[in-house]
């Protein structure tokens, strides 16, 4: 099992800075993908941003501002958000895409994971 832990949500004044981490761990495993979702009240999940093999996508409303990377040596993924605005306050979802390495490593495959992590409150308010 691949779990993911969100971190670095919290409460920002407008045109400030966040940066949020996610990072994979629970088991032996090879990472595919990682993005970032979000979700507000009343609102349907969206993709922000995603990463895989250095290839990155963003939505329409957090380009130039919003930048997604990854340490694959930590397998962790991160999104810097600068010039945030109230219209992004949401709920911060990361997301994991790979296969979990078998008993003979990482060269023979288990089992896919698609894996969520449980969120991060990301508030722009004055």
């Amino acid at each position: 099992q691949v779990q993911l832990v969100n971190s670095g949500g919290g409460l920002v004044q407008p045109g400030g800075s966040l940066r949020l981490s996610c990072a994979a761990s629970g088991s032996i495993f090879s990472i595919n993908g990682m993005g970032w979702y979000r979700q507000a009240p009343g609102k349907q999940r969206e993709l922000v941003a995603a990463i895989t093999s250095g290839r990155t996508n963003y939505a329409d409303s957090v380009k130039g501002r919003f930048t997604i990377s990854r340490d694959n040596a930590k397998n962790t993924v991160y999104l810097q958000m600068n010039s945030l605005k109230p219209e992004d306050t949401a709920v911060y979802f990361c997301n994991a895409r790979g296969y979990v390495c078998s008993s003979y490593g990482c060269y023979s495959r288990g089992p896919d994971f698609d894996s969520w992590g449980q969120g991060t409150q990301v508030t722009v308010s004055s």
